[in-house]
């Protein structure tokens, strides 16, 4: 048999578990509750049991830490990754991996600098996407309907909202409650928003006009909620009209610059959204008076704008004066008119009846047998006579039509077409002359007009450097370079100042002879 081995020392011996739970009520009583600022790191929401898991580091170290459900309902503010905060709670390990971890019962950002500088970053974020631009923004309804308000039910805010519409103008308010503080009043709210524009006209449960946003006021934490980036979102996609009054006058959240109008405080809130009846109803009042003076004044002046007219209008009898003198002159002639008229067609029916007596119808009726039968005597012997000049017309012409006469025809066009082709080449042959004979005076002239000519006779032009010429002296500025071009070719010279020198005397030359008179026909000189 193996003897038993003796134990090296005599140092008591723990399981696993009794260490871990003697260094869990060691660290639990020596640090039961501590205060912990550090940076929220690998923070992913809550778990979907409502708890919350991540770590807290700074630039040495890093602890886990967790926060229960029941904690997280009374943050004042939603954590973020990045963000340096200051947390409260207690210190415990977690035998199940040999860690230790802070369970957080309270939370606050580690400065109101540090959420100003994440407020200003989230600011700048959605202005960039537009959210806070003015001509996105809606204008409120004059005379709404219905009023939805997003706010608590349970707070003053509602009750002077509702208290001061009622006060001004009373119509139908429909509250959406929300939270308007803790970690799920953003989201709260942004579904407020989006639950109102989802309502359908004529449904139901009617949709509002305009909506309001409210909340009493509050510390920036307190207020944290309406900054939060779904809400934002909401009120800038909002089809319907929203009014922020979120905290007092001088707080402010990002909710006041997405929305549409923004109050100073809930009841201002509810001043924009309704008229005052009584203020309206003395105006309506007003407006009436003024309107039927207005019409009284009117009506009187057209009255007697008709009054005038009608004095400057002729009366009834001296407009139907003329005609009724005009009737009664035709009336006393017309028993007269009709006698005559009747007497005279009479006459002309007595006439008719006169020639249409029998005797002097059956003498028509001869003369008229008479002359048919000499024309039917003479038809014979004209038909005979046209018809002898018909056939003689024909027999000339066919004798013009035979071969010697259309032989003659064309010789006569051959001859012409001849004759023709002489003028022709007579023609062209006088205009070639002609255009010689003009070009060469031309050439003449061309030439008597050239400035060759005149260089031939001792003059030069003077150029400057781009070959243009110089006609005036006061264009040629000291040191310009200059070429004088000559009949027989060009020298190069260098302007130099001019000085004043004393006039010429006047020479007398002797008058030219005159030149012979040029014969005409000829172009001459021009010099």
């Amino acid at each position: 048999m193996s003897e038993k081995p003796e134990s090296a020392s005599n140092v008591a011996e723990y399981t696993v578990s009794e260490i871990s739970g003697a260094l869990k009520r060691t660290v639990e009583d020596t640090f039961g509750h501590v205060r912990v600022r550090g940076e929220i790191s690998g923070y992913r929401g809550p778990h979907s049991s409502g708890h919350a898991y991540f770590s807290m580091k700074d630039d040495k170290a890093r602890i886990e830490a967790v926060i229960w459900r029941s904690a997280m309902s009374r943050l004042r503010f939603q954590p973020e990754e990045g963000m340096e905060v200051i947390a409260t709670g207690k210190l415990t390990t977690y035998p199940g991996s040999s860690k230790y971890q802070i369970v957080i019962e309270q939370m606050e950002p580690a400065g109101a600098g540090a959420l100003m500088a994440l407020l200003e970053e989230r600011k700048r974020k959605l202005g960039a996407e537009g959210l806070f631009d003015p001509a996105i923004k809606q204008r409120l309804p004059f005379m709404p309907r219905v009023i939805g308000v997003v706010t608590s039910p349970t707070g003053a805010v509602i009750r002077d909202i509702i208290h001061r519409i009622t006060d001004r103008f009373p119509l139908h308010v429909l509250v959406w409650p929300v939270r308007v503080q803790g970690e799920t009043s953003g989201t709260e709210v942004a579904n407020a928003i989006n639950g109102f524009n989802g309502l359908s006209q004529g449904g139901a449960l009617p949709r509002p006009d305009v909506l309001i946003v409210a909340r009493g006021g509050g510390s920036l934490e307190d207020l944290w909620g309406f900054n939060d980036e779904a809400v934002v979102r909401a009120v800038a996609a909002s089809r319907i009209p929203v009014i922020s009054a979120v905290g007092h006058e001088t707080d402010w959240t990002l909710i006041d610059l997405a929305a549409d109008m923004r109050a100073p405080t809930p009841t201002g809130a509810a001043e924009m959204a309704v008229p005052v009846r009584a203020d309206l109803q003395a105006t309506v009042a007003t407006l009436g008076a003024r309107l039927s003076a207005g019409m009284s004044r009117y009506l009187d002046r057209r009255r007697q704008t008709q009054r005038a007219l009608a004095r400057a209008l002729p009366t009834a009898d001296q407009l139907l004066a003329l005609p009724r003198r005009h009737f009664d002159e035709t009336a006393a002639r017309l028993g007269r008119a009709l006698q005559a008229n009747t007497q005279k067609k009479r006459g002309e029916f007595d006439g008719c009846a006169r020639q249409l007596a029998p005797r002097l119808l059956l003498q028509r009726f001869r003369e008229k047998r008479r002359e048919i039968s000499i024309l039917s005597a003479r038809l014979p012997r004209g038909l005979e006579v046209f018809v002898r000049d018909r056939r003689s017309l024909y027999a000339r012409r066919a004798g013009r039509l035979s071969i010697e006469p259309t032989a003659r025809i064309a010789e006569r066009g051959r001859q012409h077409l001849q004759q023709l082709d002489r003028r022709q080449t007579q023609a062209v042959d006088l205009i070639l002359t002609h255009a010689k004979r003009r070009g060469s005076e031309l050439e003449r002239l061309m030439k008597t007009l050239s400035h060759q000519s005149v260089l031939e006779r001792g003059f030069a032009i003077v150029l400057d450097r781009s070959g243009a010429p110089i006609k005036r002296a006061a264009a040629i500025a000291e040191g310009d370079d200059l070429t004088l071009r000559f009949q027989d070719g060009e020298v190069q010279a260098v302007a130099k100042e001019g000085e004043e020198r004393p006039a010429r005397p006047k020479v007398e030359r002797p008058t030219p002879a005159k030149k012979p008179p040029v014969p005409s026909g000829s172009q001459g000189s021009l010099f």
